[in-house]
């Protein structure tokens, strides 16, 4: 059954109509490729039990296997490569206050990742309560990284630096030349407790067309999916980052 809001003109009602029938057309297509991303066949067990520096209960650095990441009764982790540092195409100035203010430029956090932490930062004790396991993974230090997150105000949201082994790398979070790589990656523990990737968003590396935004992660950024309800639409989110959230 149709809705009317007050005072439309039968225009903008025909053109709705319209619009309805391709988001539902979207809806199903979406609901049926989630079920094909449940429906995989078992991905690649991890090469080895990649060990991470963290931040402990303690406040002190710490080390944690991947397999730790694994809450008791749960069996899957999600781990997003954040860039920091960031790229060094990327030239959008840097903090302007805070631990990560006197950083060289190609040093510091990404302004695009931190904005899509941001938005995570309130859902993961929703996202972990539902059963699921949440984390980032930086190259920085994990001192600078537990630094910018105190100043972020993050305190949900697991950091972790992959500093010392070869995870980003392996999993496509680092390039060839060492530059980091905004992917995601879901991971599922077996029944045997072995663990194996589960889906990647491997949409990153599919050339987007002209004037499109890349969208790997485009269901999962708040931020950008609220825009485009908006008249003016997303703004370039490249420009727009830099002046918001620094």
């Amino acid at each position: 059954m149709g809705v009317n809001f007050p005072n439309e003109s039968p225009e903008y009602r025909r053109a709705r109509e319209r619009l309805l029938q391709r988001e539902v057309a979207l809806r199903r297509e979406m609901e049926a490729v989630a079920a094909e991303i449940r429906a995989l066949p078992p991905g690649g067990v991890v090469p080895e039990d990649y060990e991470f520096d963290h931040i402990g209960a303690d406040g002190v650095p710490a080390k944690i296997r991947l397999s730790e990441l694994f809450r008791p009764g749960t069996d899957t982790l999600i781990l997003y490569h954040y860039m920091f540092p960031r790229h060094r195409s990327d030239d959008r100035r840097g903090p302007s206050n805070g631990p990560m203010a006197d950083l060289p430029l190609e040093d510091g956090p990404c302004p695009s990742c931190t904005a899509l932490l941001d938005n995570w930062e309130g859902a993961v004790p929703h996202v972990e309560g539902l059963g699921a396991n949440i984390a980032a993974v930086a190259k920085a230090p994990i001192e600078q990284v537990a630094a910018f997150a105190a100043h972020r105000g993050w305190r949900n949201l697991k950091l972790l630096s992959a500093a010392n082994n070869s995870f980003k790398r392996d999993y496509h979070g680092e390039d060839e030349d060492g530059q980091q790589v905004p992917i995601l990656t879901v991971f599922h523990k077996g029944s045997d407790g072995v663990v194996r990737l589960s889906w990647a968003s491997e949409l990153l590396f599919s050339p987007a067309e002209p004037g499109q935004d890349p969208r790997h992660v485009g269901t999962v950024e708040p931020m950008w999916t609220l825009l485009d309800l908006t008249p003016g639409g997303r703004p370039n989110a490249y420009e727009q980052i830099e002046r918001q959230y620094y």
